[in-house]
Parts: structure tokens; sequence; C-alpha cells
């Protein structure tokens, strides 16, 4: 039956409507963070928002982040507390746990997923490999054993894939892909994978929504606050937000429509693919131009390059291995280029204004 449900797997996915209903998604083994009731309140979390101040983040919450991205109101309260109460110990979980990022890292870009995500490891185990909830999830992910087993690891009273980090990320990572497939909205995918997708609908059924700040209040009070647990470890370990702490609806209005997509790439292309952080003006067009790549081929590796690198201070390109090498190669002169073409572009805009200003 294990190389029947590991066949279909391989085949076609996981959908996660055999997951939804009966086993209900892993816990976190924490008890749930109480929520102020002034978090209900819309005008305090704004007057929040002008003045949290946080240890190690002064006035993170001011402005929208170099990124370009800003914390939804409704959140301040709850990750200006989490983090005043957890940042310490997160803080020290950045030195430490870098062995254990390092392998979630490679894990999650093989299968086209942000990086960031590894952050629902540490508030689901803290990044212990041995950790065991009192309903039965273990291991960095969590996973419990049904849920583990239609994943394709072994789970007995022998051997338990669950605590093997290599193969729990490996497993969670096919099953987060397949909740983002399913519902196309970070924020609800913490919420499912905390609590089930099956509380996710019925909230989204109650609420008539399907975006987490709406529906919140009809999910689990652990799962809701699951997702704020999240965002504020996000903003513990980056100091600011990123794509998973946005709703589907916060991406397009913040970064443009398609910067929260999974990039459409099939397996082959992404065993062949690397990925880069760069910073600096760089220009799509004179990017795909000096890696010998068309400009659509460039942008569906990397979608929305422009807007995001516009208002990101690093960018994670991603490129086929040998346009990578051709791009590291030549990486001074495409920014170079990239700075020209811009100036090039102000200038052409200053005299096109002058020129019409005197008509």
């Amino acid at each position: 039956m294990l190389g029947i449900a590991v066949l279909f797997l391989v085949s076609f996915r996981i959908p996660h409507t055999l997951l939804r209903n009966q086993l209900g998604g892993p816990y976190d083994n924490d008890t749930a963070y109480k929520e102020k009731a002034g978090d209900l309140s819309l005008g305090k979390q704004s007057a929040l928002n002008s003045s949290a101040k946080t240890q190690g983040f002064n006035e993170i919450f001011e402005t929208t982040g170099a990124n370009g991205i800003k914390l939804n109101a409704r959140a301040v309260s709850f990750v200006k507390d989490y983090m005043d109460k957890e940042g310490r110990n997160l803080e020290k979980m950045k030195s430490w746990g870098q062995p254990y990022f390092s392998t979630i890292d490679n894990i999650l870009v093989k299968y086209h997923l942000p990086k960031e995500l590894k952050y629902l490891a540490v508030i689901e185990s803290e990044l212990k490999p041995t950790a065991l909830s009192w309903v039965g999830a273990r291991g960095p992910w969590q996973l419990m054993p049904e849920t583990a087993r239609l994943l394709g690891l072994k789970v007995s009273p022998k051997v338990d894939e669950r605590t093997n980090y290599q193969k729990s990320t490996q497993a969670a990572a096919m099953y987060l892909k397949d909740l983002y497939n399913e519902f196309g909205d970070w924020l609800l995918v913490i919420a499912a994978y905390n609590g089930g997708g099956g509380n996710v609908y019925k909230a989204i059924r109650k609420s008539g929504s399907r975006n987490f700040w709406k529906l919140q209040y009809h999910l689990p009070t652990e799962s809701r606050n699951h997702v704020k647990k999240f965002i504020a470890t996000h903003y513990i370990f980056e100091g600011q937000g990123g794509l998973t702490t946005l709703t589907k609806q916060e991406i397009e209005e913040q970064l443009g429509a398609s910067a929260g997509l999974i990039r459409k790439l099939n397996q082959e292309e992404i065993d062949n693919m690397q990925s880069q952080n760069i910073s600096g003006k760089y220009y799509s067009e004179i990017v795909a131009k000096n890696v010998l790549m068309e400009v659509d081929e460039f942008n569906r590796y990397n979608p929305s390059f422009d807007k995001l690198m516009a208002n990101s201070s690093v960018y994670e390109l991603k490129l086929p291995s040998e346009k990578m090498s051709l791009f590291v190669a030549n990486k001074y002169q495409i920014l170079n280029e990239s700075v020209q073409y811009f100036l090039t572009a102000a200038t052409d805009m200053s005299t096109s204004k002058t020129i019409a200003s005197r008509k």
C-alpha cells in the first residue's frame, strides 16, 4: 500500500482534499497565544502602527519596508507582543540554527518555494528534529503520522523519517506546494498547515471571503495565531515582511499581480536552476540580453523582476545553471549597462517634459 501511495504522490501530487478533513493537518505544540481584546480594534492597530518600537527593530512598523512590504495593521499588536516575548531567543537561533536553515533553504529552492517558509519549522518545533506534540505530530515540521505516510515517509515503531531533516523537509515542501496550489495565498497555506484545509474552507464559507484578515476569527484560535506567529518570526529574522507575510490581495497591491506566484517551471528546469542574491539597479532586458535569454523566458524564471528590484534592496535571481554562469561572469557589465539604461531613460523623460512645457 505504501508503494502505491508513493507512486500516486510522485505521479499526481497529493490532492489536499485527501488530507483536509480526516487528518486535520500538523499542529504546533505551543499553547495558543492569547490575543488582547484591543486586537479587534483597527483604530488601535493603526495607532500602534505608528508608534510600536520593539527590541532590536526600532520603528519597524512605522513605514513600508525596504522591499516595499508593509505589515497589515490588524497584525501589529500581536507581532509586537510576540517579538517582545520571543525575540531574544529567536535572535540566538539565527546563529545556532544556520546549519538547519541551510538544509531547509536548499530543499525549498529545489521545490521552488520561498525560503522564508523555513520559519514555519521554527514555530512548529524550534527546529528540534525530535519534537513531539501531545497529538502525535513529530519532527521539525510536526507532521502527523498519516500525513507523513501519504507524503512518502516511513513511520513505524522502528523507523520514523519525520525526524530526518532532509526527508521531512522534502515532505513538508511537497505538502506546502500542494496547499499553495489549492489556496493560492500564503497566509491561508500557513493556517491550513496548522489546522487543516477543512477549517480554512469553513472559515471562507462563514466569512464569505478568502482574505485571512477578514476570515481569521472563523478559524480555530490556534490556527489564527499560528499565522501571526509565523509573520512575527519572519520579522524577527528578516527585519521586514515578505511574500509569505502577505495575503494574495496585499501582494497584488504592494508588489504586483505576479509577484507571489510560484514560477511555472517543470522539475527538470527546477533541478537545473541556480539562485543568487543580487542588489543594485538591474534591468530585466539587459540581464536577459547578456545571458542570451529571451525576455519572456527570463521573466518565467523571475516574474515581476523589474518591480521587485525597484522595491527591494536584495533580490533572489533564479536562472538555468549555464545562464547563471554567464551572469556571474558578466555581472558588473550587466549592472553598468542597467544603470546606464535607467540614466538614459530618466534624461529622455526630463527632456520630453521640458519640450512639452515650452509648447
